[in-house]
């Protein structure tokens, strides 16, 4: 009797993965509308409505630098119908920032692809002194806690990519942490702090108008939109690669059928003819990791992270 209902459990398992989705999926961004994270969130939605029938929605549930809605997907049903779309801060950056998190990074969530990247860039207004990142790092060494570095907030990747270029160089400089893109923008153009490692799908439109100058790149080869920026490593900076990225998961436990065909059609979405090009442009990365894959770059990001939170003592305050 009970191989009966073992068999008859897997059977229900195996029918229930087959049919999905049955009901609405909901791809849950733990930030306000409106950054990178909802962008790719919504561009992938009717794609993978396309790709898998249902219906596929956007929830976004801000608060607690992305924590509280990482950990309410972490406590959903392992169902396939409540996803995680987020940036790299719930996933492997705020578990070393904040004092509790509602979910163990490394234990709660099924991964299932990182989506895209897109790495930062080293922005300057155009009327700054310095042409290059040798003429930066001479005059922090010179000039000890005296050029400002904005950032969109304590523990970002812009704040973070600062600290590792200050560990990095052997200099040191004054974090100016904002509430967001949106005023780091307004003061830096205003000459108000001195430079940015701002992420570059935000840096673009500002760089081409020539309001801001471009002296470094932090991705391992250099930007087709930005050929003529040089990388850190080109500029004599080892192991300061750093990228921004956004990332789909679900909670533990995800039938391996769901997770199979999500992946799939997360790749297929992201290579679309009508959804690639337009990504490279915003300056997006397009990745598709497999499930496997993001799983191994999610423990090196998380042990990566961590060790430069604790050797700098970063805070969230």
């Amino acid at each position: 009797m009970k191989r009966f209902l073992t068999s008859l459990a897997l059977v229900a398992a195996a029918c229930s993965a087959w049919a999905w989705p049955d009901k609405p999926v909901t791809l849950l961004v733990p930030f306000p509308p409106g950054g990178s994270t909802d962008l790719i969130a919504r561009t992938l939605a009717p794609k993978l409505q396309e790709k898998l029938g249902g219906s596929f929605i956007v929830d976004n549930k801000g608060g607690a630098t992305g924590t509280i809605g990482a950990g309410q997907v972490a406590r959903s049903a392992s169902d396939g119908y409540t996803l995680l779309v987020s940036s790299l801060g719930p996933y492997v950056i705020a578990p070393h920032l904040l004092a509790k998190v509602p979910y163990n990074a490394l234990k709660d969530f099924d991964y299932i692809s990182v989506a895209v990247q897109a790495p930062n860039v080293l922005v300057l207004p155009a009327n700054s002194p310095y042409k290059s990142v040798a003429e930066v790092i001479a005059y922090q060494k010179a000039n000890p806690q005296k050029m400002t570095f904005a950032s969109s907030g304590n523990g970002s990747s812009d704040h973070l990519t600062a600290e590792l270029f200050w560990q990095q160089t052997g200099t040191s400089g004054i974090h100016v942490p904002y509430k967001g893109g949106g005023p780091v923008m307004t003061d830096l153009l205003g000459g108000q702090v001195d430079a940015s490692f701002m992420n570059i799908n935000t840096a673009m439109p500002q760089i081409k108008a020539g309001k801001l100058k471009a002296l470094a790149i932090t991705s391992a080869q250099r930007s087709p939109l930005l050929p003529a920026v040089p990388t850190l490593e080109e500029s004599g900076i080892k192991d300061a690669n750093v990228y921004s990225w956004q990332a789909i998961a679900g909670p533990r436990g995800l039938p391996a059928d769901i997770k199979a065909k999500l992946h799939a059609a997360i790749v297929a979405g992201l290579n679309d003819p009508l959804v690639k090009p337009k990504l490279l442009e915003l300056g997006f990365e397009i990745v598709g990791s497999t499930p496997a894959q993001f799983t191994a770059y999610q423990a090196v990001e998380f042990a990566r992270w961590k060790k430069l939170i604790e050797d700098r003592k970063i805070s969230a305050d």
